[in-house]
């Protein structure tokens, strides 16, 4: 059973969607002056150095570190690297709201996977109605139809629709996979997988974007890359541990309905994006997905 949200809980739940809505805000500024690559570096790199000035040698955590640092690697590499790459260069082209309303699906594939590949998360009626009605969303966002769900002229490519979405499945490989830290203080775990990606996307970097090569951004960008890494990653991390301790994994999970909404508003309020009656759709058949996916409201529809 979930444990029971309490207001200060709740308070700290709608303080992450609304950070972690903002990383959305923040990369699409940043990646107009930086490339996709070296920006991932950078919140990784940046997050990680601050997570280990946090974590300040406690957790046991170079022990950790030194034993099982192939399996941070891949937990790095799927969780971070790969997922920040696609979402990044999707946002070359696509608006913040779009782009985190695609990544929203990450739920969807984490529930698919975990029916493949473990044998405790099966499927159930439920999972599979959730599953379908926040794919259906996805196919209103990105279908022949909904090539524009934001104003603007045109619509965006397909592949940069397509990316936010193949980072979610990313995502959801990862928290399956991360399942095997068990029993790892959750900042170490933070810790590692950032220090993991850093080492993964600096040749990365440096070869295709040879930043040392690159002009100072504005301050505008090198600001967002900042918020980027110490707010959305190194404080979103500890927050959602936080959280976690307080009210369990599940209820933790609602922030995953609390970021499109925040990375939506902040695109319309600073960045001019506007959401189309096609796009309110698209973003509405993927949050009831997940509230359908995640069961608690239809449980309390249901006589006792």
């Amino acid at each position: 059973m979930a444990t029971r949200m309490n207001a200060r809980t709740w308070g700290l739940l709608a303080l992450l969607g609304m950070i972690w809505g903002g990383s959305f805000f923040f990369a699409r500024i940043a990646v107009a002056h930086v490339p996709p690559a070296t920006l991932v570096l950078l919140r990784v790199g940046i997050a990680a150095v601050a997570l280990h000035v946090y974590i300040a040698g406690r957790f046991d955590i170079y022990a950790t570190l030194r034993a099982r640092w192939r399996e941070f690697l891949l937990l790095g590499l799927v969780n971070n690297a790969v997922p920040h790459m696609l979402i990044f260069l999707g946002q070359t082209q696509i608006g913040a709201g779009l782009a985190s309303i695609l990544n929203a699906t990450t739920p969807i594939f984490t529930v698919l996977i975990a029916n493949r590949m473990t044998a405790d998360e099966k499927l159930s009626p439920e999972k599979i109605a959730g599953c379908l009605i926040g794919f259906l969303g996805t196919a209103v966002l990105i279908g022949p139809r909904a090539l524009a769900p934001f104003a603007g002229d045109g619509g965006p490519p397909l592949w940069a629709l397509v990316l936010p979405v193949l980072a979610a499945a990313s995502y959801g490989l990862a928290a399956t996979y991360g399942k095997r830290f068990r029993g790892v203080a959750p900042p170490v775990i933070a810790a590692g997988q950032l220090s993991a990606s850093t080492l993964l996307m600096l040749p990365v970097s440096l070869m295709l974007d040879s930043p040392w090569q690159l002009a100072l951004p504005p301050l505008s960008a090198i600001l967002a890359v900042l918020a980027l890494a110490l707010l959305s990653t190194a404080y979103g991390y500890i927050l959602f541990f936080r959280i976690m301790a307080a009210a369990g994994a599940t209820n933790t999970s609602l922030v995953t309905l609390l970021v499109p909404p925040s990375a939506i508003l902040s695109g319309m309020l600073f960045l001019g994006e506007r959401l189309t009656p096609l796009g309110i759709l698209g973003m509405v058949l993927v949050l009831l997905g997940l509230v359908v996916l995640d069961g608690r409201a239809l449980a309390r529809l249901r006589p006792s």
